[in-house]
């Protein structure tokens, strides 16, 4: 099994980590926090055993390893009481460049929900990509993507912005 040396990180980085840190900002809507899972990420795939000749298996590993830690980390999270974690949990939702209504309503949504809708509709990604990219079930990610939609449809609805049917 072939190992990635300096220059094929690099390459691969260069390749992967724009589209993988946009991917975890809009899920966790904080930039340390998106850094830090970033970075992760990376770290865990250097380490494990994973093959370094199929660039779309390592780009995957790095999705599923970093949807994994935002997971973690929102459990993590919802389990503390901590006084000095509500300020941050509590923050207004990242700005983003397109339409910012929008992506406000976005950012309300749970993020297992906000990592589906952007694998499906911003990624490209299939139904199996995505149970591959988040380690859950083919099968539940139908049922999953749906809700996650009709939450989004609610929520836009809820505040006047109009909603393609």
């Amino acid at each position: 099994m072939a190992r990635l040396d300096e220059a094929a990180f690099a390459a691969l980085h260069a390749r992967t980590s724009r589209a993988l840190r946009a991917y975890v900002y809009r899920v966790v809507g904080n930039p340390s926090d998106t850094d830090d899972i970033v970075q992760d990420a990376y770290l865990r795939m250097l380490r494990a055993d994973v093959p370094a000749d199929d660039e779309e298996h390592l780009r995957r590993y790095l999705y599923r390893v970093a949807s994994n830690l935002i997971v973690d980390r929102w459990r993590r999270r919802k389990h503390e009481h901590d006084e000095s974690m509500m300020p941050e949990l509590m923050s207004a939702p990242p700005r983003y460049e397109d339409d910012a209504d929008v992506a406000k309503v976005f950012a309300e949504l749970k993020p297992r929900d906000r990592a589906l809708l952007w694998l499906a509709y911003v990624e490209g990604e299939s139904h199996e990509e995505i149970a591959s990219s988040l380690g859950v079930g083919r099968r539940g990610v139908r049922v999953m993507l749906f809700r996650a939609r009709r939450r989004l449809r609610d929520l836009l609805q809820a505040r006047g912005l109009p909603v393609n049917s």
